[in-house]
């Protein structure tokens, strides 16, 4: 073990003190650094840009025809405008954009998305100023996907199914003007109203009356469909026994003992 004069130790614990200090302060700088740059890096294939009003006002993110075939998971946790325009997207998963608080626009249109997941736009309720999902294969859409969004939603060019669900959805949302009028029913329930747009038949027809009417129509229909089972059934049994009481009854006949039986019979019936 070295051991120092006593006029070199204060020397020495100075000396090592500035040095833990530095190597302290470069580790801390390092790792400030590192967060900095995972939680504010641009996602790859994405173009970011600050918002005018500095690093407080948010930054936009543009990830149009980048060729993504599903929402990037490491996009910058201060962006506040989101496009994802003209993309391969299929789904939108749940959660998609929980670590975005401050998201007040985005744009989904021009994708391939067929189905928005339960819960696929949490925690934007209440920034979310402005969603486009217009321009993709959407059929239906449920009150789980959407949750309580107030945005102003474009939900135009898709092949809608109107149904009684999605006539109870959509009043729900503050739709655009435009995206009522490009709302058209590719299917309907009934299958009369294909074609129609959703915001006539909207209108002018309860889906929802008329979704409980045929399930009504197919359930006495159902049960015609038992009830002449049934009694094609009893009538078969009936018939089926029938033929095996003949037979029965043929074949006592045929006993000797029953035949010796029977001519007593009619001969005490003749002597009466």
């Amino acid at each position: 073990m070295l051991l120092l004069p006593p006029p070199l130790l204060p020397v020495w614990l100075l000396r090592h003190s500035v040095a833990l200090c530095l190597i302290l302060l470069h580790s801390s700088v390092l790792m400030t650094f590192c967060f900095h740059h995972a939680s504010t890096s641009c996602s790859k294939g994405c173009y970011c840009s600050e918002a005018p009003g500095g690093a407080g006002g948010g930054r936009t993110v543009r990830c149009s025809h980048a060729r993504l075939g599903e929402v990037p998971r490491d996009l910058p946790n201060d962006t506040q405008r989101l496009y994802l325009d003209f993309n391969h997207i299929v789904s939108v998963p749940a959660n998609a954009f929980e670590g975005l608080p401050l998201l007040a626009e985005l744009d989904l249109s021009h994708n391939a998305i067929v189905k928005l997941e339960n819960g696929a736009f949490r925690g934007l309720e209440e920034r979310l100023k402005l969603l486009d999902l217009s321009a993709n294969r959407l059929m239906s859409l449920n009150r789980e996907a959407v949750g309580s969004l107030r945005s102003h939603t474009n939900l135009s060019h898709n092949p809608w199914h109107c149904d009684c669900e999605l006539q109870h959805v959509v009043p729900s949302l503050e739709l655009e003007p435009a995206s009522l009028a490009g709302m058209v029913c590719e299917t309907a329930v009934p299958e009369e109203h294909a074609g129609m747009p959703f915001l006539l038949l909207a209108h002018d027809v309860d889906l929802c009356k008329v979704a409980r009417r045929t399930t009504d129509v197919a359930m006495l229909v159902t049960m015609f469909g038992w009830f002449a089972m049934v009694i094609a059934y009893l009538v078969h049994y009936v018939w089926q026994n029938q033929d095996d009481t003949r037979r029965h009854l043929a074949y006592l006949k045929s006993l000797p003992g029953l035949q010796h039986k029977s001519e007593e019979s009619s001969a005490v019936s003749t002597v009466v």
